[in-house]
């Protein structure tokens, strides 16, 4: 017996300043790979923003979420509409 195959979405976007404008732009790109088969679909790792890994800066942690949040909404919600695993990463707000 083989096992199952799936199909895979690997999203590329560019990213602004804007997180909301950046998650709105996510949400069409998940729409698209879903609509074209995808199954599991790869946002780009800290897709909320531009990316800011390369030191650290506390005048960014205001970019930081909640978990469960409004993206975690957002993406959820999207996932379950499409039914497709979505895996994303996202700038985590320290209790």
């Amino acid at each position: 017996m083989h096992p199952p195959k799936f199909r895979v979405g690997l999203v590329q976007m560019s990213c602004s300043a804007d997180p909301q404008e950046n998650l709105d732009k996510a949400v069409a790109r998940v729409r698209e790979a879903a609509d074209h088969g995808a199954q599991i679909i790869c946002l780009p790792e800290l897709f909320r923003s531009q990316y800011f890994c390369r030191e650290e800066n506390a005048r960014l942690f205001d970019l930081a979420e909640t978990i469960p949040g409004p993206s975690t909404e957002t993406l959820g919600r999207i996932a379950r509409e499409k039914n497709v695993v979505l895996v994303a990463s996202l700038f985590e707000k320290r209790a």
